[in-house]
């Protein structure tokens, strides 16, 4: 065979070979058997043996993945990935509908729900077609890359399907877009779920426990870890799969892309992504309950966990005006089922201390398995808690996962007590420090209720909470510093705060148990590489009470740098938008306390970034605080994730596409459609330098 015909044999098997396995893992309705299957797929892989330039990554015998990675690589997503406010109950989901239709006004609202598969949310990039990366969500704006280990689910595509593929979908999926099924755009970033089957989390547990390996506690727990190993081969055995529910960055489609979500999962479909296998299209409150009801009842029956189910207003031009909270998107919300209860013995009380001092007693349980997990341990609240449901050692408590996510006894079974149960003696000192605490009454989640604190800012738990917190992904990511590490360094006297971090050496740490040299440099060139994180990174890794990811991003937005918020005003804070009182109370109290102020100091001393941005903040607010920006071209010299970034970061909003509704378009070089969209409709357009100007970053022009 010569190399020619090889390469035209090769294309055909690998088309093959893809068709069937689209059928197999997305259709779930396979057209030949296993037998001819393996026969089509050992031929490619025979040729490719023979011919190894025919080898590409996107050929179908490259899902095993290749050499062991030695970290995942951050990358930022095109769009943010946002997180979905959650309701409880039926009365919730009421008020949810009356809040988007006063931010409507006089708009009929559809609704689309979906099943919330309990998995792992992920995004995939396609460049004309083909997968580029696949990363997690990470903190909604930078993410894992771990495109090796995705690329080993045969349910992903490597290449879009780009015929038209209608007669594969039931006439009532297909959705009024001419040419759409099937066309690719040059960009495209599409969101999902990854998940384990149930039949599959049931083999590989039994797999694992037949080996002597620990069993994984769930299916989510499972598929976390898989796609955090760097051996990718190790994740092509796994029993992955994945689901995708919607886009997030579309650019070069040619024809309007579609405004409605149904349509989208439909063209998603056509394009050769699993999409949702059930939904529902509502047009009432009364048609969302009756949704909400029936999908509890079916999905047992879904190949995956579900946990709650997902409501989206379905069209796109609605979602834009009603837009989003600092953390979320005002117009879909996650609806949670009732968390499955068991019942268990009581065993024995402990109480953990927190980094802000609180003092939380731990149930020490007879373990029970409740919600896909084993539970020994569950939370008691704080001492008011004990009291009021009266809870004593010995007992037989109901628990429940909250929200399905944190273990919680909400009961005692009174009839069952024997009399043997025994009155648990809250501590009248830190068990960590034997220091003085005190009550304290809070008004958020963390802080619900009577709490009692300790007092000592020094108390080794703290600081070690304090260590951790700041070094977490979501605050400077300082790699290796969790908790082990944290209880380490606060244990031999290394570190009393955040700012000792910064004058470790390497002999100090290198003798410390179980941290080899290569750790040890891995730490401090983390402890190193977290100087230069972004503002709001350093604010949220403070642990100031109340202040979340979230609400560090507003305050980045708002202030220069680091000082000028320490010199805000309690007026000035409450003015920021989703700032309220109690918030700016904290920071004013925080940053007033002489102990905080000295800790800032040596913080600039060690070199920490304290520069939000190289702007005005306050003019740059103003031009983008609710403002929509469209993307098209390519820019001289921001890569188009900076410029997304500068964005959001000031508060403005980034669309997919031009409409009515779109502030300005920012317009580099070969920039097609959108340009010619947004000067039909009179839309403000920018090159670099006016958009840099807009942000105040320097001079340009504004055409």
């Amino acid at each position: 065979m010569t190399h020619k015909e090889a390469e035209t044999r090769h294309a055909e098997l690998a088309e093959q070979v893809r068709a069937h396995d689209y059928a197999y893992y997305v259709l779930a309705n396979p057209t030949i058997s296993d037998q001819d299957y393996d026969r089509l797929y050992r031929e490619l892989a025979d040729l490719e043996q023979k011919f190894p330039g025919l080898i590409t990554v996107e050929s179908p015998t490259q899902t095993v993945g290749g050499a062991p990675l030695t970290e995942f690589r951050p990358v930022q997503h095109l769009t943010p990935m946002r997180s979905l406010d959650n309701t409880y109950s039926q009365a919730e989901v009421r008020e949810f509908v009356d809040r988007v239709q006063r931010l409507l006004p006089g708009e009929p609202l559809e609704w689309i729900v979906e099943p919330k598969v309990d998995g792992i949310a992920i995004n995939l990039r396609y460049e004309k077609g083909v997968l580029i990366i696949g990363a997690t969500r990470g903190d909604g704006t930078t993410g894992d890359d771990i495109t090796a280990n995705l690329k080993t689910l045969r349910s992903i595509p490597r290449k879009l399907k780009s015929h038209d593929v209608s007669l594969e979908l039931k006439p009532a999926e297909t959705p009024r877009l001419p040419g759409l099924l099937g066309t690719i755009p040059d960009v495209m970033e599409v969101r999902g779920e990854v998940f384990l089957t149930r039949a599959g989390f049931a083999k590989l547990n039994a797999e694992r426990k037949k080996v002597g390996e620990e069993t994984f506690a769930n299916p989510r727990n499972a598929a976390a870890g898989s796609l955090k190993q760097l051996d990718s081969s190790i994740v092509a055995k796994r029993p992955l799969d994945l689901v995708i529910y919607g886009l997030g960055f579309v650019e070069g489609l040619d024809g309007e892309s579609p405004q409605r979500h149904d349509a989208v999962l439909n063209w998603l479909k056509s394009l050769g992504f699993k999409t949702p296998e059930k939904t529902w299209h509502c047009r009432s409150v009364e048609e969302l309950i009756a949704a909400i009801a029936e999908l509890d009842e079916l999905r047992s029956q879904f190949v995956y966990e579900t946990d709650g189910a997902v409501i989206k207003l379905n069209s796109y031009a609605l979602r834009e005006k009603a837009g989003f909270t600092s953390k979320a998107p005002r117009w879909a919300i996650a609806y949670k089922y009732a968390a499955e209860q068991a019942e268990t013995k009581l065993e024995g009380i402990t109480i953990q201390v927190g980094r802000t001092g609180a003092l939380t007693p731990v149930a020490e349980l007879t373990p029970v398995f409740l919600a896909g997990s084993t539970i020994s341990r569950a939370t008691l609240h704080n001492a008011e808690e004990l009291r009021r449901k009266d809870i004593r050692i010995g007992d037989i408590v109901t628990i429940e996962k909250a929200g399905e996510v944190i273990p919680a006894v909400i009961g005692v079974v009174l009839t069952r007590r024997t009399g043997n149960e025994s009155v648990f003696e809250f501590p009248k000192t830190c068990p960590e420090c034997a220091g003085p605490i005190a009550r304290s009454v809070g008004t958020s989640a963390e802080n619900a209720g009577v709490v009692w604190r300790c007092t000592n800012p020094d108390c080794p738990a703290q600081v070690r909470g304090r260590i951790e917190h700041w070094c977490s992904r979501g605050a400077v990511d300082v790699e290796g510093g969790g908790e082990v590490l944290a209880s380490q360094l606060v244990k031999h006297g290394l570190v009393r705060d955040v700012s000792d971090l910064y004058t470790l050496t390497f002999d100090s740490i290198a003798r410390l148990d179980r941290m080899g040299e290569k750790s040890a440099r891995n730490f401090l060139k983390g402890v190193e590489a977290s100087k230069t994180r972004e503002l709001w990174r350093l604010i949220f890794g403070l642990g100031i009470w109340h202040v979340g990811a979230g609400v560090a991003k507003l305050l980045a937005r708002s202030f220069a740098s680091l000082d000028d918020l320490q010199r805000a005003s309690l007026e000035q804070l409450t003015e920021i938008d989703d700032v309220g009182g109690v918030i700016a109370k904290s920071l004013v109290d925080w940053f007033g306390e002489e102990r905080n102020q000295q800790l800032i100091e040596r913080l600039r001393a060690a070199g920490l970034n304290f520069q939000s941005a190289l702007y005005d903040p306050k003019a740059a607010l103003r031009s983008f605080s609710g403002k929509t920006f469209v993307l098209t071209g390519t820019l001289p010299t921001l890569k188009r994730e900076e410029a997304a970034s500068k964005i959001e970061t000031l508060g403005g909003k980034v669309s997919s596409s031009v409409s009515k509704n779109t502030d300005y378009v920012i317009a580099g070089e070969e920039a097609g459609s959108k340009l010619e969209k947004a000067q039909k409709l009179g839309v403000r357009i920018l090159d670099e330098d006016g958009f840099l100007k807009l942000c105040g970053g320097g001079g340009g022009i504004e055409t």
